[in-house]
């Protein structure tokens, strides 16, 4: 929907303000500190991995000569690169799953009741059985308000505070919204836990033209009404409907998704209040100066007949002719061609001054023509005359440094009322205005009848042919151009009369001092119906003059008025502007505005300014930099994150059906049902055909059930201060994995702990053994570096950190240690690794509870309690420090531990090779210096439980027949020589006898290929080193 025009008109309110600074980082999805799914680790079933394990994969077949035979196919398949699986399958089959069955929580609690925890746990993770009533209960117990903070036994004397950026109430919530949302209430509980007062207060945007359009829309769509055919009461009346239903939505969509707000201060931008500071707001600039009135260039849609900021303007780039349709014509009209025609100098028979344009229908609206002054070409011409060919208007030739020789002919047309640069040269040589492209989108009458009333695109038309006719048309071509297009109708810039009224990530910073140094006045008049009207007077008596006056009621309008023209009130008439303000003006009030600004309330005295501004970086220039003209340091921190994009890194669209409500990724969505919401929308048909049309490529099988506490932390997980974030619902889905791995970690502490189990708070826990020294030690650590990341607000980092430990040091490592201990019965051994058994559950859900707070509320409540005194929720428990934790480190142990590690992975890796799945071999460590060897030894019963050893040996060297000749070795470990006892695995000749027949086939039909200079298979180019290692002559 094209395409801006720009016209000159009548005169608005203008603003010029002042300026800010703000900061982020980047890094790719995969790098360090990036949380990866599982999905991507795990191979398609039959995808060629290890040849030594695809050998003992194969089924057992009674005949050896078959079993060759079927290796041998298997090895051409991969090969011709035809194995099932081998080809990469696009994201969307990777990601279409089937919906798992849910367990519903069905204990009857009454809403805003603690719920019931005395049941068991269900077998496996359920996101809606843990999310179920916490919600209610948190906002009854009043946990979300600043005023609680009294309570808790760690409270200190410093606020936080910080505001949502307000959604716009032209729908429900998308991903972007969800990343803002999972962001700012790590950041808001983390804070809440460390006893800050903190607040965050909740709110939503009338978002006038976003909002209008999407109930004109909706009006036409359901009734065929249009907004002209209503009164404006009525029509004001359809949009409060659709404000109350879809600000409604957007409540419910913040409180599944576990924000903390404060939802005794929710605001909205056209309450009472907040409509009493942004007319205070406007009244105050006013008598400062800032406000004022004036023609200027602006951003017009002829649909809308309004104004738009640049914010709604999206530039479409064209590399060349490109046919479009336009709103309210039949057909498609051609954009993407530079039209030449020459203009006639007056006096001089045969002389011409060619021009280019890629809107020669503007032509109506020149005033003169510009050349460079040092261009040759037009030396002679300058100080000529034109002859307007239609209009008979005289068209100066001027002189202009700014005038791009190489553009076009290197003559410009100027057309100062449709064209922002035309219209900086117009009035630096003070040249009139003249508009030849009405509100509507039609020619005026001063292009002569012959186009009057007609529309731009067919005036066009009509405008080449009569070129043609009197031989001025020169030609045409295909010419590269950016066209702006609406976001929300077709549009055209037109000059009206209009009212002008520390950063991370770093690099911001530089975009922020361009813009400062490139500024111009802000328009901030909308002619709208939905939105803050003006409180701006127009007097109508002849003698005023066309007076406007500003104040705060129309009595007070009058009493100026009054004063100014010396009459008495009772004899002036008023009319009030129609326009509305922008609604960025009004957002631009919201951090101080939603506390009671323009009243010097305590809530405005205690938390204004912000402690943090976090918000999209696309908002920067046109929220944040408003907030910074309109108020005092706005916050004391500004935060920006990233774009959220799709898994191919494209822009979230509705036309594209890549749009993704958060419920459909907390609750699940079949495609059957993502489709009918497309189809229920006010998308164009053209446009749901190929939205359904993406949806079915990227979600055949719909989207999983994943819950909050996997989406917020998936979220988290991205860096969220680079170029943009590609989120893919795998990502959310091994978060729900990751979910499914704490629950069942907690399970097993929870059984390990009994009946009866008296914790200790985390200082006075002191490890006994080498393994609960590593583990509490890697704890302290990780709480050591949660606390440095969000300092910075790296959540990323800190989500990584804590992952990391829940999987690896504490579920993959420790749990598994234990399992021996707690069989032993030994009671003094058992009470110590029940303490760091607690004791890691505790400070562990403690560390990862701003991300997942449904998840740990659950299993904090069923862990034993530390005291009398313990807090009531875990959202106001006090979060890990390292100060507290500093008597767990453990440096020495943890480097100790590294070296078990190697050798955990190495005899690991032997079993996967040999497929020694159940068998507990014996292992040989053969270590000649004695500081590794005391390690080990020090670590040998975990040691021999992490690498499922039956014995575990440890040697100084190999002595005679202490090392049985059937032991394979593993490879690379620079102190140690690590050996596997493979006797324990039955039928082991068989096994080897066909790993060298592969071996040898592989290599045969290796240089074959070499030999007849075949190019790589297919699937050579595609493996990674890990398989290719194993391909001989590699």
């Amino acid at each position: 929907m094209p395409l801006p025009q720009y016209n000159a008109g009548p005169v608005r309110h203008l603003c010029s303000l002042c300026r800010l600074l703000l900061w982020a980082e980047k890094r790719p999805w995969g790098a360090p500190g990036v949380w990866r799914s599982y999905s991507q680790a795990r191979k398609p079933e039959g995808n060629p991995t290890d040849l030594h394990s695809q050998a003992g994969k194969t089924p057992h077949l009674k005949n050896k000569a078959e079993k060759q035979k079927r290796q041998r196919e298997r090895l051409e398949a991969i090969e011709a690169g035809l194995l099932a699986g081998s080809q990469e399958q696009p994201p969307s089959q990777a990601r279409g799953r089937t919906l798992k069955s849910t367990v519903l929580y069905d204990i009857p609690t009454a809403a805003g009741e603690k719920k019931d925890t005395s049941a068991p746990l269900p077998v496996s993770y359920s996101p809606r059985y843990v999310e179920a009533a916490w919600y209610s209960w948190w906002v009854k117990e009043g946990f979300f308000k600043p005023e609680h903070q009294h309570l808790l036994p760690h409270r200190k004397p410093e606020t936080f505070s910080l505001s949502l950026p307000p959604p716009n109430v032209t729908g429900s919530l998308h991903l972007g919204h969800a990343l803002t949302v999972a962001l700012e209430d790590a950041l808001v509980r983390w804070k809440r836990m460390q006893g800050y007062k903190v607040l965050w207060v909740p709110g939503s945007d009338h978002a006038g033209i976003a909002t209008q359009a999407v109930v004109e829309r909706k009006i036409w769509k359901e009734r065929g009404v249009l907004r002209k055919d209503l009164k404006r009461e009525e029509f004001l009346q359809e949009v409060w409907n659709w404000k109350e239903e879809k600000g409604n939505e957007i409540f419910q969509q913040l409180k599944v998704m576990g924000a903390s707000l404060d939802w005794d201060r929710v605001c909205f931008t056209m309450d009472s209040g907040f409509s009493q500071a942004v007319t205070e707001a406007f009244v105050r600039l006013h008598e400062q100066g800032l406000v004022y009135r004036e023609r200027r260039l602006v951003n017009w849609s002829c649909a809308l007949r309004s104004a738009v900021s640049d914010i709604e303007v999206d530039n479409r780039q064209l590399k060349g002719r490109t046919e479009l349709s336009v709103p309210g014509l039949q057909g498609k009209v051609p954009f993407g061609v530079l039209v030449t025609f020459a203009y006639k100098v007056e006096g001089e028979d045969g002389e011409e001054l060619p021009v280019a344009t890629t809107r020669p229908e503007t032509m109506l609206g020149d005033v003169a023509v510009a050349v460079h002054p040092d261009d040759p070409r037009y030396r002679h011409l300058h100080g000529k005359r034109l002859c307007h060919p239609f209009t008979r208007r005289i068209l100066p030739v001027l002189t202009d440094p700014f005038v791009e020789q190489e553009m076009g002919t290197g003559a410009v047309k100027v057309t100062p009322a449709h064209s922002h640069a035309d219209y900086e040269l117009a009035r630096r040589h003070s040249l009139p205005f003249i508009s030849v492209i009405a509100e509507d989108g039609t020619m005026t009458a001063e292009c002569g009848h012959w186009l009057q009333g007609l529309h731009r695109f067919l005036a066009r038309e009509k405008v080449l042919s009569a070129l043609k006719e009197r031989g001025l048309h020169r030609g045409a071509k295909e010419h590269p151009m950016v066209l702006p297009l609406c976001r929300f109708i077709c549009f055209f810039p037109k000059a009206v009369e209009s009212g002008f009224l520390k950063l991370t990530p770093k690099f911001h910073e530089k975009n922020w001092r361009t813009w400062l140094l490139n500024t111009s006045d802000w328009c901030i008049s909308r002619q709208l119906w939905w939105g803050h009207q003006i409180p701006a007077y127009r007097v109508t008596q002849e003698e005023s003059d066309g007076l406007w006056v500003v104040g705060r009621t129309e009595a007070e309008a009058r009493g100026k008025a009054a004063g100014m023209l010396g009459k008495p009130e009772e004899d002036l008439e008023l009319v009030r502007d129609a326009d509305v303000l922008d609604t960025w003006f009004s957002s631009g009030l919201f951090p101080f505005a939603a506390l009671g600004w323009p009243h010097k309330t305590e809530d405005l005295q205690q938390f204004y300014p912000n402690s943090l501004l976090e918000t999209g970086s696309d908002l920067l220039f046109f929220w944040v930099a408003r907030m910074v003209m309109l108020g005092k340091a706005v916050d004391r921190r500004v935060s920006l994150h990233s774009m959220v994009r799709d898994a191919h890194g494209r822009k979230m669209s509705k036309s594209l059906g890549n749009v993704i409500n958060p419920l459909d990724v907390i609750y699940g969505a079949p495609l059957q049902v993502l489709q009918e919401k497309l189809q229920n929308s006010n998308l164009d048909p053209r446009e749901v055909a190929i939205a359904m049309e993406g949806q079915q490529r990227d979600f055949p099988q719909g989207i999983p059930e994943c819950g909050t506490d996997a989406l917020r932390f998936a979220l988290c997980s991205y860096s969220a201060q680079g170029d943009g974030i590609n989120l893919d619902v795998a990502a959310v889905e091994s978060a729900s994995r990751f979910c499914n791995k704490v629950w069942n970690a907690l399970k097993f502490t929870l059984g390990a702990l009994g009946e009866g189990f008296t914790p200790l708070e985390p200082e006075k826990v002191f490890p006994s053994s080498p393994m609960e020294r590593w583990i509490l030690s890697r704890l302290y650590h990780t709480a050591e570096d949660c606390a440095r990341r969000f300092e910075g607000y790296e959540l990323h980092s800190v989500a990584s950190s804590v992952h990391l430990f829940w999987l690896h040091d504490f579920c993959d490592n420790y749990l598994e240690s234990v399992k021996p201990i707690l069989r032993s019965g030994d009671p003094s051994r058992l009470l110590s690794t029940r303490r760091t058994l607690h004791s890691c559950a505790d400070v562990a859900l403690r560390l990862l509870s701003p991300f997942m707070p449904f998840l740990t509320e659950e299993l904090w409540q069923r862990l034993p309690r530390i005291g009398s005194q313990s807090p009531p929720s875990i959202c106001v428990a006090r979060y890990p420090s390292a100060e507290q934790l500093a008597h767990w480190c453990h440096p020495d142990e943890e480097a100790n531990f590294l070296l078990v590690q190697e050798v955990v992975r190495a005899v690991r890796a032997l079993r996967a090779t040999y497929q020694l799945t159940k068998a507990r071999p014996t292992v040989y460590l053969v270590c000649p210096e004695a500081v590794p060897r005391g390690v080990y030894e020090t670590y040998r019963e975990p040691l021999q439980t992490l690498s499922l050893a039956g014995t575990l040996r440890l040697l100084s060297g190999i002595k005679g027949a202490e090392l049985p000749a059937s032991c394979v070795a593993a490879k690379g470990h620079e102190h140690t020589a690590i050996y596997v006892d493979l006797q324990v695995r039955p039928k082991l000749g068989q096994l080897l006898g066909s790993r060298r027949q592969v071996h040898k086939e592989t290599k045969e039909r290796w240089c074959y290929k070499k030999k007849n200079l075949l190019p790589f298979p297919y699937w050579v180019i595609r493996s990674p080193y890990r398989v290719l290692k194993w391909v001989p002559y590699w």
